[in-house]
């Protein structure tokens, strides 16, 4: 692949983005701020392949950030949406397809009982939290910096000066009043949680976290963190919140909750369920969800909550999922990528840290350990950025950030990976 040319049409399509979109984008980190230069644009995209504008064709590590488990255009996914169109875009009113999904979520996740779903991850994790408040009556929430849970008011928030203070905005918009009400702490510091529980466990509503976080790169929890913060919330009478919206049915049918066997009180859903359609679902305690309107007294709404297209699709991917051993296959695919990846670091003396769960991954070019957010800052970004644009270069597509983890599919075959493995050998030699 050669340069983006400024006379190309993504740089021309870019040029009026800007005039029209603010930054040129519909999601901050698309405008390839992180890594320099301009976003190219896609035309369409199939199997482990997206198609630029500009005739390029690029071996994909971003999966739609997550949803495209099954690859690109996947045959079954676009057939079962043929199909529904034909009977209608939206209702208003319930389809049998919301049933069928609430069932398949409870079965797959034993934690979640009840299910209620809307239309974005951001929506799930800002349901979730509201639902939280009004359960417990209380109105503290704990989060964890390098975790990331949508463009939620309550959960754009920074720490403060020390690890138990209220934190700060972390975005302009954002009441001082609402991010005091917030605290976030390190991930994977067990005495931060136990102190902080002493001194403030009975204000505690919820503690809400991606047991393995993925908006930071990624890295997992040590042995016994995510066990700890089952018990403090146990002890306090607090819930607690898994925002699976990545690792929901991507790391096995059950999540990170069934590979870790952690029972949350809520669970937060999305991607994945959606096949590629704009999707969200929370879910968990009987008595927690009954809280919920029409029922009980917190209040959450959506139009489009339970789109039949959306649904229709998300289904048809959990069924090609679990029918066709797809869990298993990621992770051989998975496995077979990690190989490929360490061994072109030693091939070119690169010292870097490089993390995979399931069919998901991030290189950090720092050495380890990375264990939280401040490890993760210690990675040298503009080599990454160096990087990025090399393998880009060569045809091969890694997320524009280095705080960003990468995904693979079931449609990341044999010669992919091997093409992959020789871009990235390439891309280290020119790029230190």
């Amino acid at each position: 692949m050669t340069e983006q040319r400024n006379n190309s049409r993504s740089a021309t399509l870019f040029h009026q983005a800007l005039a029209a979109i603010p930054g040129g984008v519909n999601s901050p980190v698309r405008a390839f701020r992180a890594v320099g230069g301009q976003p190219f644009f896609v035309e369409s995209a199939s199997g482990a392949r997206i198609h630029t504008v500009d005739g390029l064709s690029l071996i994909d590590y971003v999966c739609t950030w997550g949803p495209a488990i099954l690859g690109h255009a996947p045959r079954a996914v676009l057939e079962a949406i043929r199909e529904t169109v034909g009977h209608g875009l939206s209702f208003g009113i319930p389809n049998p397809r919301e049933v069928d999904m609430a069932e398949s979520i409870k079965r797959f996740v034993p934690a979640v009982q009840k299910v209620r779903m809307v239309n974005s991850g951001t929506e799930a994790t800002m349901s979730c939290v509201r639902l939280a408040r009004g359960f417990t009556n209380r109105d503290l929430i704990v989060k964890f910096a390098g975790c990331y849970h949508g463009h939620v008011d309550s959960l754009l928030v920074k720490a403060g000066s020390g690890a138990l203070t209220n934190g700060e905005p972390d975005s302009a918009g954002v009441p001082c009043a609402l991010a005091a009400l917030t605290i976030t702490l390190p991930f994977n510091d067990k005495e931060a949680i136990r102190e902080l529980f002493s001194r403030r466990g009975r204000e505690i509503a919820a503690i809400i976290l991606e047991p393995i976080p993925a908006n930071a790169g990624l890295y997992l929890p040590e042995p016994g963190y995510l066990e700890l913060l089952r018990h403090m919330c146990d002890a306090h009478g607090a819930l607690l919140i898994f925002d699976e919206v990545m690792t929901g049915f991507r790391l096995g049918p059950g999540g990170a909750q069934e590979l870790f066997g952690i029972s949350p009180d809520l669970s937060a859903f999305g991607k994945v369920i959606g096949g590629g359609l704009p999707v969200g679902a929370f879910g968990g305690r009987a008595d927690v969800m009954d809280y919920l309107s029409p029922s009980g007294p917190v209040y959450q709404a959506g139009t489009l909550s339970g789109n039949p297209l959306a649904l229709a699709a998300g289904l048809t991917q959990l069924r090609e999922l679990e029918h066709g051993g797809g869990w298993a296959r990621l992770e051989q695919i998975g496995l077979a990528f990690e190989q490929l990846i360490r061994e072109a670091l030693v091939q070119t003396r690169t010292y870097a840290t490089f993390h995979r769960i399931g069919s998901m991954f991030c290189l950090y070019f720092c050495e380890g350990p990375v264990r939280n957010l401040d490890d993760a800052m210690r990675s040298d970004r503009a080599r990454f950025a160096r990087f990025f644009h090399e393998c880009l270069k060569r045809g091969v597509y890694f997320a524009p950030s280095q705080f960003e983890a990468g995904f693979l599919s079931l449609a990341h075959g044999e010669d992919e990976l091997e093409a992959t493995a020789r871009v990235v050998r390439e891309a280290l030699a020119v790029s230190g």
